[in-house]
């Protein structure tokens, strides 16, 4: 029963719904109303309808009295909408959206699954391997960017907070935006604001400019994945969704490894590096930081030649739009089947869109029905946000808790690693105590030394390097220095008589409680000093994440070819509990080597928690609501980084049993809790 009569606009409507009084029927294969190759021919979708399926006309009596509406709509009169109350618009809505999810989930089938779909993967793949390489990019530069800017010790360890609160609310912002002005558009937005601000990052000089570009960089990579994963999952059918969705996971992956690659390639070298006087300096990191934005540029010039949703055309109410994207899906698959003859058999005449396809009988929701002309209508929309009341969408309310320690738990593990590193390297430093050195010359590299109660007299330090030496209580007399740098090195309460400095970086901020008597400082060597010549913990740093990111390989696969067969929520409920089990064995890591391997273990086991979470959340949320919904959750393991690095760096300091029994009970019991929600498997997209 349609209640058109309800509306001015609708009121020289034919019994058939249509101006010009034809049947549906007789509308076959043409978006302008032209016959069918069969003229005269009845569809055989129609056979055997009876007559609640006709459309009354009628004409709006007014407002009826109470209990008016149910005795009109029992005798067939069109009821309006004013005269309904709320449950019953919230039910016929849910009606409406049902009719339009399953009638879309048969169009996509006729569609098929080809060449569209994957010319699509591997566009929106850039776009999401752009995200991965954002989140590595933070890693990799900060060490080197903080060095070369002379940060002080109160502004280290910005850059990685700012960036991801960056994303935090980008992915909130973008996502919600996606809903309103649609996937291509705001994706195509976000990504160019991402590629701009990234390269102007790489030539700015100040570290406050280049924490706001990096800022606005991830603010502008924050809608990748909440738009991705909306607009993939948008043009795959049911049978096809948890598979391709898992393997588009893939390129978050392949993000990690092309940044640490890049970075093991780039970084290092010191010598890709160029100046402009003492004011512009170009190092290697910078190069690094170009290279990284390029996944990103590409993605913007494959992604202008992709079409928009076609299941966001229908929700907003463009039919025309809708039905020109889904004749391009199917020509395209078709043409690369071999099948260029096949016509599409959906055609569109304003404003209704039609299906007209003939049987053979498809199997839909467990059951079998024929296939029958329907039209797509655009479903209701309510003055307030209406929540789908049903079991599933309940669950959404309980993701946001399940993914906010997990990632902050990934997040972590690089940390434990460089304190580690940081241990291992300070258990090997040579200490001299009391020493005397008279007319020596110093022209080789100290490194990672601390020298007490000292006495240098008549020495010359020329052409030289100081690498994490420490000076304490010491005199320098008659000393001459040239041509020296000291990375991560300082002067402790040391006393300097008579001593000429030439061309170093030895300044005020290594000088700490230090005495200067007639000495003089001529050429000193502006900004930080960095340099990575022989220092080999770069590359293992690098190496490590890379051994990381390639650890998620074998997960990624399991989880795709799995995705179907054994459900979302419980490869999401498995994987975390295995994920905090490898967790919980951490307790007995006491090497570096051991956490590597269980850095690499956590890794393999925890993206099928990740790739279900991000299949689970598109089937969840409605069309109108998806991207919100997907950028709301991706906004919370943003900020769940940026509390994991604060929550797990302040307390492994102390002792790493109580993170480790925190991050473990968190995973096991978020496990458990995804194991008893119900699954989405047969969902078809609201």
């Amino acid at each position: 029963i349609s209640s058109h009569a309800c509306n001015d606009d609708d009121e020289g409507e034919s019994a058939y719904g249509r101006p010009d009084g034809r049947h549906p029927d007789h509308v076959a294969n043409g978006a302008d109303g032209e016959e069918g190759e069969d003229d005269g021919a009845s569809s055989d979708a129609t056979e055997g309808h009876d007559d609640e399926d006709e459309i009354y006309e009628g004409e709006y009596q007014g407002v009826p009295a109470r209990g008016e509406g149910q005795a009109a709509a029992a005798a067939g009169q069109p009821v309006c909408d004013s005269a309904k109350s709320r449950n019953e618009l919230e039910s016929e809505r849910r009606s409406d959206e049902e009719e339009l999810a399953q009638q879309y989930e048969l169009i996509m089938q006729e569609c098929g699954h080809g060449r569209f779909q994957w010319q699509l993967f591997f566009v929106l793949g850039l776009a999401l391997m752009s995200d991965g390489v954002e989140v590595f990019v933070v890693g990799f530069v900060l060490p080197s960017a903080e060095t070369d800017m002379c940060v002080p010790n109160s502004g280290a360890g910005w850059l990685g907070s700012i960036v991801y609160l960056g994303m935090m609310f980008g992915a909130f912002f973008w996502g919600g935006l996606s809903d309103r002005a649609g996937r291509k558009q705001c994706l195509l937005i976000s990504l160019s604001v991402n590629g701009f601000f990234a390269f102007l990052s790489s030539f700015v000089q100040g570290y406050g400019m280049f924490l706001v570009c990096r800022m606005v960089s991830g603010f502008g990579i924050g809608g990748a994945v909440p738009i991705v994963f909306s607009y993939f999952a948008e043009v795959l059918a049911r049978e096809k969704r948890g598979e391709h969705l898992s393997w588009l996971c893939m390129f978050w992956m392949i993000g990690g490894i092309y940044a640490s690659a890049m970075a093991w390639a780039i970084i290092p070298h010191y010598g890709w590096s160029f100046s402009m006087g003492s004011a512009y300096q170009f190092h290697s990191w910078r190069v690094f930081v170009v290279v990284c934005a390029l996944p990103c540029v590409s993605a913007v010039v494959a992604l202008t030649f992709m079409p928009e949703s076609p299941r966001f055309f229908l929700e907003t109410g463009k039919h025309d739009e809708a039905w020109m994207v889904l004749k391009h899906i199917h020509d395209t698959n078709m043409r690369a089947r071999g099948e260029p003859e096949r016509v599409f058999t959906v055609s569109t005449p304003p404003p209704l869109l039609l299906i007209i396809i003939p049987p053979p009988v498809i199997p839909l929701t467990g059951r079998c029905r024929p296939l029958q002309v329907n039209r797509i209508k655009v479903p209701k929309q309510l003055d307030e946000l209406v929540e789908m009341h049903n079991e599933s969408a309940n669950a959404t309310k309980r993701l946001p808790f399940l993914i906010n320690r997990y990632y902050g738990l990934s997040v972590w593990f690089p940390d434990v690693i460089k304190h580690l590193q940081a241990d291992e390297y300070a258990s090997r430093v040579k200490i001299h105590s009391n020493e005397r050195l008279e007319d020596f010359t110093f022209n080789f590299t100290l490194e990672n030394q601390i020298h007490r109660n000292g006495v240098f007299l008549n020495d010359r330090f020329i052409g030289m390097k100081f690498k994490a030496v420490t000076f304490i209580d010491s005199s320098f007399i008659n000393c001459y220095f040239e041509d020296v740098s000291s990375l991560g090195s300082f002067f402790k309460n040391c006393t300097f008589v008579d001593s000429f400095f030439y061309n170093t970086d030895i300044d005020d901020s290594k000088l700490t409680n230090s005495r200067v008597i007639n000495s003089s400082f001529h050429h000193n060597k502006t900004g930080c000093q960095m340099t990575f010549d022989d220092d080999y913990s770069a590359y293992w740093v690098y190496f490590v994440n890379f051994l990381g990111t390639l650890a998620v390989l074998p997960g990624n696969i399991v989880s795709a070819l799995l995705m179907d067969k054994i459900g979302r929520l419980s490869m999401l409920g498995g994987s975390m509990v295995l994920s905090g089990i490898s967790c919980f064995f951490l307790w007995f890591g006491t090497s570096e080597s051991m956490m590597i391997f269980m850095l690499c273990l956590y890794n393999g086991l925890s993206i099928s928690a990740w790739n279900s979470l991000d299949v689970v959340t598109a089937e969840l949320y409605p069309t109108d609501r998806r991207g919100t919904g997907f950028g709301f959750c991706n906004a919370m393991c943003k900020l769940a980084a940026v509390l994991g690095n604060l929550i797990f760096g302040s307390l492994v300091g102390i002792t790493k049993a109580i993170p480790i029994l925190m991050a473990s009970s968190v995973l096991v019991g978020g496990g458990l809790v995804g194991l008893r929600l119900p699954d989405t498997r047969a969902n078809v997209l609201m």
